[in-house]
């Protein structure tokens, strides 16, 4: 009876640890490749998107976010959403907490193009897909995401510049450009300076003579646009990389006694409604169209990804450039 019991004490043991086994071999082996989350969209479980926005510095990120917010709502798509207050660090702190929590695919536009590949690496060896919106990031590995769904910022760039230098086509120079750029080292900022700068290089007349971030904010774009109109004598042209700046700027442009879109060309990226009311106002020349309306194709690429179905490394929203004249035409047209 005693050599009984001590067999089926030993093969209780050896259950035991078998059991311990299973339980520990997926974190001692590391996460599993691939989109692991996948397995559950594919058995039928509800999509959970993690999604870090930059934050609500603008009329054209609030559109952003609405699209992202109602079309993960129609796709039937859970969203955990993060406002990053234009902050890279609380970006990667809501990109951690989404890893823990275990999302089937992470979403972000980010602040700023550099220092995100040991967040990203985290994501991936989590398993976790990741897709870039809006801005890209700078980066040797392309691997660390599986697609950018965005704007061509440089093309944007370009397009501003190419209808300058079309509406100077028979005027004589110097035309003093004041510029104000997005925020710091972001992409957008980046891109579409030197986009505009490669266009007017070339021809002697274009000179900007002042340029300076104003954050992607309508505040801050006044602000500068104050230093700029004390410090400069003459300013012909206003290149701004937002709407918001531009129309803090023209505030600034009226006090001091001057009309904007007329004394001083405004040239301006996004195409806000505010823009578009700008325009019919003569206020604004040009706008150079961004489109903040990303939900839908986002949506579709998150499924798509989540399935381990493979998807164009870069997806381009269009987009068009409204001059003066095209706009009171266009306007009850925007949904942002």
């Amino acid at each position: 009876m005693a050599r009984r019991a001590a067999l089926v004490l030993t093969a209780a043991l050896l259950a035991s640890s078998a059991l311990t086994a299973c339980s520990t071999q997926g974190p001692a082996s590391g996460p599993a490749p691939g989109p692991a989350s996948g397995a559950k969209a594919g058995s039928g479980g509800r999509i959970t998107m993690g999604f870090a926005q930059v934050g609500a510095e603008s009329g054209w990120r609030t559109a952003n976010t609405k699209s992202v917010q109602e079309a993960a709502k129609k796709a039937g798509i859970e969203l955990k959403f993060s406002d990053a207050q234009q902050k890279q660090e609380n970006q990667i702190k809501a990109i951690r907490t989404f890893i823990q929590q275990k999302v089937d695919v992470i979403a972000f536009s980010p602040v700023v193009e550099s220092g995100w590949d040991t967040v990203l690496k985290e994501a991936k060896d989590a398993g976790i897909p990741v897709i870039l919106t809006d801005r890209a990031v700078d980066t040797k590995d392309t691997s660390l995401y599986k697609t950018f769904l965005g704007s061509d910022f440089v093309k944007e760039g370009r397009s501003a510049g190419e209808w300058l230098t079309a509406a100077y086509a028979n005027q004589q120079g110097p035309v003093n450009i004041v510029e104000l750029q997005g925020t710091t080292g972001s992409a957008p900022a980046n891109d579409r300076k030197a986009g505009f700068a490669d266009v007017i290089r070339g021809d002697g007349r274009f000179r900007i003579v002042a340029s300076q971030s104003g954050e992607f904010t309508r505040a801050k774009g006044k602000e500068v646009m104050q230093a700029f109109l004390k410090s400069q004598k003459d300013i012909d042209v206003l290149y701004a990389h937002n709407d918001d700046m531009a129309l803090g700027a023209i505030q600034a442009i009226e006090e001091s006694g001057r009309k904007p879109g007329t004394d001083i060309k405004v040239i301006s990226v996004d195409g806000i409604k505010d823009a578009f009311v700008a325009m019919t106002e003569g206020k604004i020349n040009v706008v150079v169209e961004c489109n903040p309306l990303l939900g839908d194709q986002l949506m579709d690429l998150a499924k798509k990804v989540v399935a381990g179905e493979s998807v164009p490394a870069r997806v381009e929203t269009q987009e068009g450039v409204f001059p003066q004249d095209k706009a009171a035409a266009a306007l009850p047209s925007r949904k942002y």
